[in-house]
């Protein structure tokens, strides 16, 4: 009876030990390596963490998920060593963490981070034409009616007849040398004091879309544009910065595992402003769950199967 129960417990460490061992290596059905996906705190990240996610899942790795964070917080997570990698936008890191001063071009932009935060052991992948930066928007119907396409064009409305259009804004774009303050002095007009409407950021543009203010700030890729048939202001002058969203990821992770710079930048390939409003709007607006959206962009694009 021992000889027997001393067979069945070699047996079990044997296959226990050969479990972990399949676990640990790159070899068929084992996992590559675990991998911590960071993320921000906002409908876009959560999107683009949970697709990361579920694209490095499928290709091997054991993927913990760590998104919801505040910005400053998952930097600071990557720069650790807490998180691996996750999606940053150039003018966010530009600004807000490396305290350089505003790069309107966007190749400029993108080339300084890259540089600045290669020294300090982050490597940024391509950038993706996802730029989810500032932008000024209208209701489209008002906007036709008043032949208003561009920020020159409000700006010449604004001059002929300041009283007629109020403007909503969060507190901090209404601050900001490149927010309201610096978008006026860069196109040449004011809004009287009385006709800017500050308000939390999540009702400025519910606001727009319920006739109580014409205009206000928000962000291109925000789903809620097309969900209230709003459009955004052409920016002819080019006077927001870029704020293009790319992945950046722990240089020592990327020497272990060199394959995730390929597989991160196909997946930046695919995206776009008008892909990324999709998908947000899918959410925001038709309040469809982010684990599905995610998952059905990655299977129609061919990552997963």
């Amino acid at each position: 009876m021992k000889k027997l129960l001393s067979i069945i417990f070699t047996t079990i460490l044997v296959t226990t030990l050969a479990a972990c061992g399949a676990d640990s290596t790159n070899g068929s059905g084992g996992s590559k390596g675990k991998i911590t996906v960071g993320g921000k705190d906002f409908t876009e990240q959560h999107i683009i963490s949970k697709m990361t996610s579920l694209y490095l899942k499928e290709k091997g790795y054991d993927v913990e998920e760590a998104s919801g964070m505040g910005s400053t917080v998952v930097r600071k997570a990557l720069e650790n060593g807490q998180v691996d990698l996750y999606w940053e936008y150039t003018g966010t890191a530009l600004v807000v963490y490396l305290k350089q001063d505003v790069v309107t071009d966007p190749e400029k932009a993108y080339e300084t981070v890259k540089e600045i935060d290669r020294k300090k052991g982050l490597i940024w992948l391509n950038k993706s034409d996802v730029n989810n930066t500032y932008a000024v928007l209208m209701r489209k119907d008002l906007a036709n009616e008043l032949g208003i396409t561009s920020l020159e064009d409000l700006a010449n409305y604004v001059n002929k007849d300041s009283s007629k259009l109020k403007f909503a804004s969060n507190a901090e774009f209404f601050s900001r040398n490149d927010g309201l303050i610096g978008l006026q002095k860069k196109y040449g007009f004011k809004f009287p004091k009385k006709n800017i409407v500050k308000m939390d950021n999540g009702l400025v543009l519910n606001a727009l879309k319920e006739k109580q203010v014409q205009v206000s700030m928000g962000t291109v890729t925000d789903g809620r544009n097309k969900g209230f048939n709003l459009v955004v202001l052409k920016d002819n002058k080019q006077f927001f910065p870029p704020y293009n969203l790319a992945p950046v990821i722990n240089q020592k992770v990327l020497e272990k595992n060199p394959e995730l710079k390929g597989l991160l930048n196909k997946m930046g390939e695919k995206l776009n402003e008008a892909t990324m409003t999709e998908l947000n709007y899918r959410v925001d607006v038709k309040h469809e769950d982010v684990n599905k959206v995610a998952r059905e962009w990655l299977t129609k694009n061919g990552f997963i199967k």
